[in-house]
């Protein structure tokens, strides 16, 4: 297994890395809140003083939470930046972040994957959605470096999943008014669940 940090390989890294030790968990946004609902704001100032505290916050967050990618509005925050770390069906780990992100889809290429998908901010709740099957995306890190990492697959699907987020779209917004009156449904009767599951795994980091 090879472990990609910011689209580079590097060393391997334990599940529980620095930034899920380092951070401090924030209430996750739910569908319907407007801050999920509206485009972000570019981020035109860099620097880990500036930003290194939220993107430790949001990886402990992402862990609590069991996700694979978390945008920034959805800890309550109006910037275009989200983090992600998982591992791809070839066993690889891919772990970053990015601000400002711009997504290259290679459709006509490479066509699309449907798969199941779903949303930290639609607890409980999984439908199957097409997405590009190849993407680049552009984009800056911490100290306003520019970045540009490749993705296919799951990644691929988590990389659009999240930048679309800081567009104000949700993945329930493809769906059909049918799908996403179901999703959210189901949602709504899993949703305690889901939270009490968020709560013991908070618990096991002592947070």
């Amino acid at each position: 297994m090879t472990t990609f940090v910011q689209g580079r390989p590097g060393r391997r890294l334990p599940e529980l890395t620095d930034e899920v030790l380092r951070g401090t968990p924030r209430r996750i946004t739910e569908y319907g809140e407007e801050i999920l609902h509206r485009p972000c704001r570019e981020v035109t100032e860099f620097g880990a003083g500036r930003w290194s505290a939220l993107i430790d916050d949001m990886f402990t967050t992402m862990w609590i939470a069991e996700g694979c990618g978390l945008a920034a509005n959805q800890v309550d925050v109006d910037a275009r930046l989200f983090v992600y770390d998982l591992t791809d069906r070839n066993g690889d780990r891919h772990l970053g972040h990015v601000f400002n992100p711009r997504i290259e889809a290679m459709t006509a290429l490479f066509g699309e994957l449907t798969d199941t998908e779903g949303c930290l901010s639609v607890p409980g709740a999984r439908e199957l959605l097409a997405r590009p099957t190849r993407v680049t995306m552009h984009g800056f890190d911490l100290e306003g470096r520019p970045l540009t990492v490749d993705a296919d697959g799951y990644f691929a699907r988590c990389l659009v999943h999240e930048a679309q987020h800081l567009d104000g779209l949700l993945y329930v917004d493809h769906l059909s008014p049918a799908s996403r009156a179901d999703a959210l449904g189901r949602s709504a009767t899993r949703r305690a669940g889901v939270i009490a599951d968020r709560t013991s795994r908070q618990h096991q980091l002592g947070k």
